[in-house]
């Protein structure tokens, strides 16, 4: 009898871990960054390779960045939203080239238009690992300290801008930086 006991106590304790994962939205991974200072760069600017913009250069104000790649599919269908919260002048908007090269990356933005203040380049990846982005593309919202204060994995969709990243933004714009 206990032979067959062991068997079925270890198919319900699987049933019940896979129960508990698909409650998860895998849409919403968490980031251990919220509240947290952003990680500092200096990286080459896409249109510019020789000038470099570091993350020094947007303290002081909210700012936007979005990960993206000229490969990704998903960042075409964002891309739109982009480009209409970037034309509100709300927040700026940079770009980070994750992984991609500059020729395709540049007659993509000529193509489908340019939502970014500046697009940098994340080559090698090593700026998207300390972001802790999972793929692209990938949303952040930085405030006036550089602290990050909201992530999105995956597009854009005009629910998380209405809802969250603008009433996020305006609350961020209104408040002061404690330092």
């Amino acid at each position: 009898m206990k032979r067959f006991l062991i068997p079925i106590i270890v198919m319900a304790a699987l049933v019940a871990l896979l129960a508990a994962g698909l409650r998860h939205d895998p849409r919403r991974l968490p980031s251990a960054l919220i509240g947290k200072p952003a990680p500092a760069f200096e990286l080459p600017r896409l249109d510019a390779a020789h000038t470099t913009i570091s993350s020094r250069a947007m303290h002081g104000q909210v700012w936007v960045l979005n990960v993206w790649a000229s490969w990704c599919e998903a960042c075409r269908d964002e891309h739109p939203l982009l480009m209409k919260f970037a034309a509100k002048g709300i927040a700026p908007v940079y770009g980070l080239d994750y992984q991609d090269d500059a020729e395709p990356a540049l007659q993509w933005l000529a193509q489908a238009g340019n939502p970014y203040r500046a697009t940098l380049v994340d080559r090698d990846g090593r700026t998207g690992i300390d972001y802790g982005v999972y793929g692209v593309p990938e949303t952040f919202v930085i405030d006036r300290g550089g602290v990050v204060r909201y992530r999105q994995a995956g597009p854009l969709t005009q629910a998380s801008l209405d809802t969250v990243i603008l009433p996020l933004v305006a609350r961020l714009q209104r408040e002061t930086v404690n330092e």
